[in-house]
Formats: C-alpha cells, structure tokens, sequence
C-alpha cells in the first residue's frame, strides 16, 4: 500500500491543475482515420466507443514539450507516472511505484514489476532515468532538443518539478533514490504531475522525437491514430494494463470550439462526455434528456497577467490596482458565468491550504480607480493590448465576452485596450515569449500544493547570474527561466516567503506562509484578479462510473457504457 512518510502527510486539501507555453506541434493527419462518426455503441456490458468533445485538439502528446491542459487529457490516458492521485481527490496512490517516501531530503520509490509499455517492453527504473536525462540533462545525447528541431522543447515542467533533484539512481531494476539539495515540501506531490510521465527508453533512443505524435506509454489506452485536420484523436484500450483495466474498448477525443456546437453533440448522443460548459451550456444540459451536469468547486483561478516586462505604465502598482478597481468582476461572475464562479482576491483557491480569507476581491470603483490614475503619470489614460485566447477554457469558459467586458470597463477612466484573439496553441506560445501587453490566462493546479500556484505562476525563477533587483518588482523577460509568470512580478519579500514555504514540512508553518504570501500578491496587484470557476462536465447518462476531478484525469478507464 502506498503511503507518505510521516513527515510529509498532510491533510487532504483542494487543488486545481494546468496550463502555459506549448512546444511541438503538428499538422496534417498523423495516422488513417477509419471514419468512425464517434458515436458511443456500448450495450452496458463493456466494451464500446466513448466520445469525449472538448473545446480545442491537442498540440503535442510528448509530456516533456508542452504545459497544455488539452494535452494532459490525452496523455493522462497514454502514459502512468510514478505516483498517481485518487480520482476525485489529492491524496496520493500507487502508480508506477507501489511505495514511496520522503525523509528529510531523501526520496525512496519502490517500483511495480507487473507493468509493460505499449512496445510490450518491460517497464524498470531505467526508463525513469532515461526520462530524467531527457528532461533536465542538456548533455545527455537524448536530451529534448535532440529530438526535435531547434531549442527550447522542453517546458518549464521539468526545473519546476524537478529542480530540487541533486541525484536519482537505481538500485537494481526496481527501486528509485532521489537525493535532494534542500528539504522540499512538495516533492512526491510533483512526482504525480502529467509533465512527468515515465516514457519508454527504447522509444527515447530509437525514435524520441515521435514522441509528440506517436507516443509509446504504460497507460490504459494507446494511441491508435491522430487526425489532426478534424482535431480528432483515437485511443484503444490497453489489454495488458496493469491497473483498472478500461471497460470501453476505445476513446476519441474531438476538438469542437464552439460551446454550444459540444453541448448539442452531447444532447444529440454524438459525444458522452463533454467539457468546457459556459454558463448558457449549462442550462442546455440541465434541462436536456438523458444527459446530467457534473459540477463540483473548481481549483482554479482566472486572471488577467500585467506584463511589467514589456509594458511601462504596468510597474507602477497605481496602475495596476487602478485598472482592478476599473473591471467589474462581481458583474463578469454574476451576468456572464451566471453563478458558476466566485470572484478571486488572491492567486489560490479557496480550500487550498494558506488561502487567506480575511482577502476579499477589488470592489468594482471606477471613482476609486481614477484617484489612483491621478497618482501616477497615467492620469488621462494610457492604451494597451489585451490577449486573450478564444476558446473556453475552465477558469474562463466565455474569455472573449469577459475580454469584451474588460475593455468597456477601462474606457471609463481613459484606458483603451484594443483585444487580441488567439487560437489556443498559438496563444501559448505567444504569452510564453512574453509577447503579450496583458494577456487572460489560468490555473488548475498540477499537485494541489499552494506552491504549485506561487512558485508556478508568480517567482520568476531566475536565470543564473541574475538576481531580483531591490529597487523595482519586476525582471526583464530574458532574464527569467520561469515563463508562465505571465506578469515578470519579481518581489523579493514575496519570493523569500514562497522558496521559505517549499523547505517547511509541517502543514501549520507552511500555512501561514502561504497566507501572508496572498497578502502580498493582492495588494500589490501583478494580476487582476477575476474568478475561480467551478468545474462542469455534460455526461450522458449511458455513461456511469465518471469521475469529475478537479485535478489529473479524466479518468476514462473507470468509465462504462
């Protein structure tokens, strides 16, 4: 049974997980398609075909190049880690290892020896390290780069969730030791991240730069064919697998963009499941036959980054607290999400451990604002370009009607914002070059540790050689290693806390921490601060066995028909 070591238990709390800065991408069609409408034929025996429609396809199946949450969906299906989460939950379970620990700076993993990759390979610890080198060794003959064409593959998962990691060995084929250069409270929690995926060393050295689009994996399904023309991708069930095998014999992902198009699918019977609900989608769903709406809090926060990097006006914090009183977000929860969010006030959710609750949202006053502007050098307005993706997302299922909303707001004390839409993947890597003025963007938490928010979207991390200046809150963009903080918000009493929270194993210490660290982020503005969403999911009722969860998954395996 696998268990945390009693140093590091902590209790269950909420979590939210997520997305910034795609790699690989792909074009054309990546396998036959056999022209299957998607329509699920289960009799409720097992077997049958499961249609899941999404909001956008996927850029890359190589969990080392990308930070996409519609590319988690998929290979969460394709690939195990070494621990995973409970479906539903953030408790820890047995993935890959069958026992794992954390003492002081020292990891133990126990490895199952009951697993096979699609290749029909052995799975043993050796393809852990040949996943390790890959990430984070540039030496290493199969680093990322090598793979694929150019530089900067692999995301910004790898030194994140890995960093810490002064060493990892093997002892024998199924044991892992990982030696870490300081006690890091969020260790075996990242070790359950989409982004660290155990891949297959034989693929790695014959073939790693197919990963992206035909990768091999231990995971309940593999992949069949991609067709990336109609954003459609197919999985067969895995025979072999050593967990809950799956009890539908295939899966088809379909990217739809449009909300109300994925509604009808599943209103229609074409798709079983679908995600990325707005508000009107959901009353579609709650009144239609034969379908049910999943919801439950979602562990999420949707914001709208000021790039301090790129943008003067942006590092005067006036101007940024100015432009939080200016957005009505009371009114973006109330008429656009119709009570399926809350207004936020501090980067993490409510019920995830150091949410400070004495913190309340910016209250929508246009007067208030305007005596700020009055502060600065901006008191007749200034303009800028707000960025927004123009697909749902879960933190912002209707981005383009808020960003719509965000313009009218500004343009009453002086502020013209001219919006920019962008299709998902392209909109990645554009605010992950640090190329947007402001730009909409959110988080689902990866592991459910207030860190994986703070440090994650918020410290820069910076490049060697470089230190945060004690005489501005922000850093050039080149001069970060941390691209999803969208903001480049560099404050140093702010990043003192947030690397003194990741040393600290008990949960008291570190909630306090993280509380005082919300302090700082709400009132020194980096984002605007719009709303935690909750989560939907349309499932239709020959569907039983879902789990909605909030964090990892969908756990497609558990499903029947």
């Amino acid at each position: 049974m696998a268990s945390r070591n009693n140093v590091t238990d902590r209790r269950s709390f909420l979590k939210a997980a997520g997305g910034a800065a795609a790699a690989a991408s792909l074009a054309g069609c990546l396998g036959g398609d056999e022209g299957d409408d998607g329509n699920g034929d289960g009799d409720g025996n097992g077997g049958g075909l499961l249609s899941y429609a999404r909001g956008s396809d996927s850029s890359s199946l190589d969990p080392q190049a990308t930070t996409s949450g519609e590319d988690a969906k998929v290979m969460n299906q394709i690939f195990d880690r070494l621990i995973h989460f409970k479906p539903g939950e953030t408790a820890l379970t047995e993935g890959l290892a069958t026992d794992f620990n954390l003492d002081g700076q020292t990891a133990t993993l126990q490895l199952r020896e009951d697993a096979k990759f699609h290749n029909g390979e052995d799975f043993t610890a050796d393809d852990f390290l040949a996943t390790y080198d890959r990430f984070l060794k540039e030496d290493s003959e199969h680093y990322i780069d090598n793979h694929y064409d150019g530089k900067g593959n692999a995301s910004i998962y790898g030194n994140y969730l890995l960093g810490k990691v002064n060493n990892v060995s093997a002892d024998g084929d199924y044991t892992l030791k990982f030696e870490l250069g300081e006690r890091y409270a969020p260790f075996l929690a990242n070790l359950a991240v989409f982004a660290l995926a155990v891949l297959s060393k034989k693929q790695i050295q014959e073939s790693g730069g197919q990963i992206a689009s035909k990768p091999v994996g231990t995971g309940p399904f593999e992949l069949d064919n991609w067709n990336t023309n109609q954003g459609r991708i197919r999985l067969t069930a895995n025979g072999d697998y050593w967990g809950d095998a799956p009890n539908v014999n295939e899966v088809v992902f379909d990217g739809v963009q449009d909300n109300g198009t994925r509604a009808q699918r599943l209103l229609s019977g074409e798709s079983q499941i679908v995600d990325g609900l707005g508000a009107q989608q959901a009353k579609q769903i709650e009144g239609g036959d034969g379908v049910t709406l999943e919801r439950t809090e979602g562990l999420n926060v949707g914001y709208m980054a000021f790039n301090m990097s790129r943008v003067e006006a942006f590092r005067d914090k006036n101007v940024r607290k100015a432009i939080s009183h200016a957005i009505n977000t009371e009114a973006i929860v109330e008429n656009i999400y119709e009570g399926l969010a809350v207004q936020s006030s501090q980067p993490i959710p409510p019920g995830v451990m150091g949410y400070n609750d004495s913190l309340d949202p910016y209250p929508y006053n246009p007067e208030k604002a305007q005596e700020l502007l009055n502060q600065t050098d901006y008191a007749d307005g200034f303009s800028f370009e707000l960025s927004t993706m123009n697909n749902p997302r879960p933190y912002f299922p209707s981005p383009v009607q808020t960003a719509d909303t965000v313009r009218s707001n500004l343009q009453e004390i002086g502020i013209e914002v001219t919006v920019n839409e962008q299709v998902w993947d392209p909109y990645l890597t554009y605010t992950s070059e640090g190329k947007h003025d402001a730009c909409f963007l959110g988080w689902m938490t990866d592991n459910g540790d207030p860190d994986n928010f703070y440090y994650a979207l918020l410290h820069p991390q910076p490049k060697d050689g470089v230190e945060a200046s004690e005489d501005q809150d922000w850093m050039a963009w080149e001069d970060m290693n941390n691209t999803s903080n969208n903001a480049a918000w560099a404050n140093n009493e702010f990043m003192s806390l947030i690397e003194e929270g990741q040393k600290k194993y008990g949960d008291s210490e570190r909630e306090q921490i993280y509380k005082d660290a919300g302090k700082i982020a709400h009132d020194e503005a980096p984002w605007v601060y719009v709303t935690h969403t909750e989560e939907l999911r349309g499932v239709s009722n020959d569907v039983s066995n879902f789990t909605l969860a909030p964090i990892s998954g969908p756990y497609l395996n558990l499903v029947e028909l």
